[in-house]
């Protein structure tokens, strides 16, 4: 079974679950059920964006849960996409920090850029187990053997929801979750509050500090 959409998603109010219109707009086309937190796991309270121009992913799996900030706060909504493996072609991760008394400061970092021959899947970053906490995604994505309701407990195409310590939040038993044994992400725009791997592999490997406002997109 294959699945193509396009489409974003925010969450303002982790209570917009099982919405239709939410669902209608959302990048997987659902809507998620409420998480909890590993205690083990708090977010810096600054998110980050990432961009990408192709994301291959194997044994995914998605769904909803909650992320606290480390200086306190009301825990922020994310939703979690887990990939047992994951190869991304020309991916940036931007954080833009203010400085009192000086001014905003960007973080840059790319990796898997091309070569000169064109496609070089050699150049690729390469994750195992890798968790993304995120609260907003634009993408072309393409499913392969997609199930959509399954019980979060109970997905069985990827490593399942944090089995890990400290990958994800992860979700409450039972609640609202999607699979599939694939999924291509292309033209990748997204806001992210956490990411974790068991490995990953950055190729071409390129940092910058740099004064004022630049972000990935």
């Amino acid at each position: 079974m294959e699945s193509v959409v396009r489409g974003g998603t925010k969450w303002k109010r982790f209570a917009v679950v099982m919405v239709p219109s939410v669902a209608a707009t959302a990048v997987i086309g659902m809507a998620l059920a409420q998480g909890a937190l590993a205690a083990s796991f708090a977010v810096s309270g600054q998110s980050f964006k990432v961009s990408a121009e192709r994301l291959d992913g194997e044994g995914f799996v998605q769904y909803g849960g909650l992320d606290a900030h480390s200086g306190g706060g009301a825990p922020e909504a994310v939703a979690v996409s887990g990939f047992k493996k994951a190869y991304i072609t020309k991916m940036c991760q931007s954080v833009v920090v203010p400085v009192p008394g000086f001014g905003s400061v960007s973080l840059n970092l790319n990796a898997g850029m091309k070569g000169d021959n064109g496609d070089n899947k050699d150049q690729r970053v390469e994750a195992d187990n890798l968790y993304i906490d995120l609260n907003q995604l634009d993408a072309d994505a393409v499913f392969e053997d997609i199930n959509i309701g399954v019980a979060a407990g109970s997905t069985n195409k990827a490593q399942g929801p944090a089995q890990t310590s400290g990958q994800g939040a992860p979700a409450l038993p039972n609640s609202f979750a999607q699979e599939a044994r694939t999924a291509t992400l292309t033209k990748v725009k997204q806001t992210a509050w956490a990411t974790s791997a068991g490995t990953f592999k950055l190729k071409g490997l390129s940092m910058s500090v740099k004064p004022g406002v630049h972000e990935c997109y």
